[in-house]
C-alpha cells in the first residue's frame, strides 16, 4: 500500500489529488487499485509518503500507534468509509470438552500405493483389456494388499475396511466380500500377458528403461494341501527347503533397473534348463524386442543347448559356467600372473563396508570371452559346502555298509541302486571317493582319490563367466554378471514382504493369477524404489511404509451447543517426514478432500 500524486490541469489551473493505492496480482500481471482518494491533502515530503503509506496500512489493520500522529488519523479518517466492510460468515458455537475422533484409518502407505497406479496408468491400461470398472477397483485394492499388507482374499475385505482405501477411492468396501475377490482372480488371468506387455511398454517410457539386458532366473513357492486339481503342482527341487510340499517353479525377467519385464509358471518339477526356450518366446512376446539383446543367466541354464537357444533368437549371452568347465583351465587359475583386481563401490546404505576383493583374468576361446574370477569370500563358502557334504556322504555310506554287513540288504542290484543314489545326492563330492560292492563277501568299501580332492580344493573361491560378446570391457562382464542378484533380490521381495508364499489356491488359474498379482504389486514396489534412487534416497518400501503409517485418516466430531453436530472426515496433517516422502516420489500430499456432514444430537 502506498500513496501516489495524480495532477489535472483545468484552464489555466491545475489540481493534485493523493490517492491510497495497493498492488493486487490478476491475470494479467500486476495492477494497482485505489482504495479512497484523499481530495488535495498533501501528505508531507514526498521523501516521507513511504513511511507514511506503512502507518496507514497498519492504521486500517486496527493497529494502534504508541505515538498519535494526527496526519495518519486524518488519512485514516478519509479512507475508512470507502473500504467494504467484510463480508459477515456464520459462526458455530463449539462444546472443546465434547470433542472426539472416531473411524481412525491408515492412510499413507495405501496413499502412496493408489498414486503409483495412477502413475503407472494401470487403471486405463486394465480398461483398454475390457475390464470393468468394478474390476479395475477389485484389481486394484487386491495388489495395493500384496504391497501394504498380504493377507488371504478371505482377510483382504477386512483389511480394506480397517484402511483408508474406502476415502481415496471413494467407494464404500462395507458389503465386500471374498467371494467377489475370488472371481476377479478368474476374471484377471485369461488377461495376465496383454496386460503385463502394456505395463512393461509404460515403464520403459516412464522412467526411460534400457531394453538391451535381460535377466533371467528362477525359483519355487510350495503349497499347502496336495492340490489335486492344479496339474502344474509337482514335486521338485525346493528353492524354499520344502521337498515335503508340491510347488509350482516360476520364471522371471528383469531389465537392469530391476523392473520386470516377463514372468511365467511352470511345472513344479521343471528342469531349469528346459524354461529357457519357453521364456525367451514369452520375453519376446511382452518387449516385441527379437534380437540384439543381452541375456544373462546362471549356471543352471548354461548348458551348450541353452547357449545356441539364445543365439538362434538373435541375442547374446553371458551366463556363469558349469562347475565342470572350470576344469579347463585349471593351470591359468594357478598362474598368479595377468590378474585384474575389480573397482566395488560400497553400498550406500552402508558407506562403511569393506567389500572383499575379486580378481578377474580374461581368457579368448574360439569365438568366446571367459573371464576367470576369484573371489576371497568364496574360499571359505566353497570349501564349508564340500566338506558338508562331504561329511553327509560319508555317514550315508557307513550306513549303507552297515546294512550290507548286517545282511540286511543282500540284492547286489539294490545294492547298486542305492549307491547311485548317493552318487546323485551328493554329485559335487562323490566323485572324490571310489565306491565298489563285493557280493562274494558281502562287503562295501570305498577310498579316497586325493588327487581329485587336491584338484577341486586349488579351485575353491573361483568360477568361470562365458559371452560371445566382444566388445565388452573385463570388469563390465563381471559387473553385468552380478546384476543377476537383482533377480534374486526381486524373489525375496515376492516372498517377503509380498508374501508370495505359501500358496493356498488349488485351481491352477487362481494360483497363476494370484502370482500375476504379487508381479504387480513387485512393479508398484519398484517404482517407488527407482523413483528414491533417482533422488538419491537409498532406502526399503519395508522402511518407507513403516513411517507412512501414521498419516491416517479420522473424522472430527464437532459438537455444536445448539445440538447438532458437525462431522469431518479428513486426513491428518502429514508430518516432515511424510512431505519429504511425498516430495521424493512426487505425489500430493493430500490424502482426500475434507467431507463435511451435519447430523442431529441423540
Amino acid at each position: 500500500m502506498y500513496l501516489r500524486r495524480t495532477t489535472r490541469r483545468v484552464g489555466d489551473k491545475t489540481y493534485q489529488n493523493y490517492l491510497l493505492v495497493e498492488s493486487i496480482a490478476t491475470p494479467k500481471g500486476p495492477r494497482q487499485r485505489v482504495i479512497c482518494s484523499l481530495g488535495a491533502l498533501a501528505p508531507g515530503p514526498k521523501d516521507e509518503w513511504l513511511g507514511t503509506a506503512r502507518r496507514l496500512h497498519a492504521a486500517l489493520a486496527g493497529q494502534t500507534a504508541l505515538v498519535p500522529d494526527t496526519a495518519v488519523e486524518v488519512l485514516t479518517a478519509r479512507a475508512r468509509p470507502r473500504r467494504p466492510p467484510p463480508a459477515a460468515s456464520p459462526g458455530v458455537t463449539i462444546d472443546p470438552e465434547r470433542v472426539t475422533f472416531e473411524d481412525e484409518r491408515e492412510a499413507g502407505p495405501v496413499h502412496v500405493g493408489h498414486q503409483m497406479w495412477r502413475m503407472l496408468q494401470l487403471d486405463t491400461i486394465l480398461a483398454d483389456a475390457g475390464l470393468s470398472r468394478r474390476a479395475r477397483l477389485l484389481t486394484e485394492v487386491m495388489t495395493l494388499n500384496r504391497l501394504v499388507h498380504p493377507a488371504a482374499e478371505h482377510a483382504m475385505p477386512d483389511w480394506i475396511r480397517r484402511t483408508a482405501l474406502a476415502d481415496i477411492v471413494g467407494t464404500d468396501f462395507t458389503a465386500l466380500s471374498d467371494e467377489a475377490l475370488y472371481r476377479n482372480l478368474d476374471r484377471l488371468h485369461p488377461q495376465r500377458a496383454r496386460l503385463e506387455q502394456a505395463l512393461a511398454a509404460r515403464e520403459r517410457t516412464l522412467f526411460n528403461l534400457d531394453d538391451t539386458l535381460y535377466l533371467y532366473d528362477l525359483t519355487s513357492t510350495y503349497f499347502e494341501g496336495q492340490c489335486p486339481r492344479n496339474p502344474q503342482a509337482k514335486r521338485g527341487y525346493s528353492r524354499d527347503h520344502r521337498p515335503d510340499c508340491k510347488q509350482v517353479v516360476i520364471g522371471l525377467v528383469l531389465d537392469r533397473d530391476g523392473f520386470p519385464k516377463a514372468h511365467e509358471v511352470f511345472d513344479g518339477n521343471r528342469v531349469d534348463q528346459t524354461t529357457v526356450d519357453d521364456m525367451l518366446t514369452r520375453l519376446e512376446e511382452r518387449t516385441g524386442r527379437r534380437s540384439g539383446a543381452t541375456v544373462v543367466v546362471d549356471r543352471g541354464m548354461a548348458f551348450a543347448a541353452n547357449l545356441a537357444q539364445i543365439r538362434a533368437r538373435g541375442h547374446h549371452y553371458l551366463v556363469a559356467a558349469r562347475y565342470p568347465e572350470r576344469g579347463a583351465h585349471q593351470d591359468a587359475f594357478a598362474d598368479d600372473a595377468d590378474w585384474a583386481e575389480v573397482l566395488r563401490v560400497p553400498s550406500p546404505r552402508n558407506p562403511g563396508q569393506k567389500k572383499t576383493r575379486v580378481l578377474i583374468k580374461r581368457q579368448t576361446v574360439g569365438d568366446e570371452v571367459h573371464i576367470l574370477c576369484r573371489s576371497e569370500a568364496r574360499i571359505e563358502k566353497d570349501r564349508a559346502i564340500r566338506d558338508t557334504h562331504e561329511q553327509r556322504l560319508l555317514t550315508d555310506l557307513r550306513k549303507l555298509q552297515a546294512r550290507v554287513a548286517s545282511g540286511r540288504l543282500r540284492d547286489g542290484a539294490k545294492v547298486q541302486e542305492a549307491i547311485g543314489r548317493l552318487k546323485e545326492r551328493y554329485s559335487r563330492v562323490a566323485r572324490y571317493y571310489a565306491i565298489t560292492y563285493d557280493a562274494a563277501t558281502p562287503a562295501l568299501s570305498w577310498t579316497e582319490q586325493a588327487e581329485k580332492k587336491a584338484a577341486a580344493s586349488a579351485l575353491d573361491g573361483t568360477y568361470l563367466l562365458k559371452t560371445d560378446r566382444q566388445d565388452l570391457a573385463d570388469d563390465e562382464i563381471w559387473h553385468l554378471y552380478i546384476l543377476l542378484t537383482r533377480v534374486e533380490a526381486a524373489f525375496r521381495a515376492l516372498k517377503s514382504p509380498l508374501m508370495e508364499r505359501p500358496i493356498f489356491h488349488h485351481l491352477e488359474h487362481r494360483v497363476q493369477t494370484h502370482i500375476f498379482l504379487c508381479v504387480l504389486a513387485y512393479h508398484l514396489l519398484v517404482a517407488i524404489e527407482k523413483r528414491c534412487l533417482d533422488h538419491g534416497w537409498h532406502t526399503s518400501w519395508a522402511t518407507l511404509r513403516e513411517q507412512l503409517s501414521t498419516h491416517q485418516v479420522a473424522t472430527v466430531v464437532l459438537p455444536a451447543i445448539d445440538g447438532r453436530i458437525l462431522k469431518i472426515r479428513k486426513a491428518s496433517t502429514p508430518d516432515d517426514v511424510h512431505r519429504e516422502i511425498y516430495r521424493v516420489l512426487q505425489i500430493p500430499h493430500e490424502v482426500m478432500k475434507p467431507v463435511k456432514t451435519w447430523t442431529k444430537s441423540r
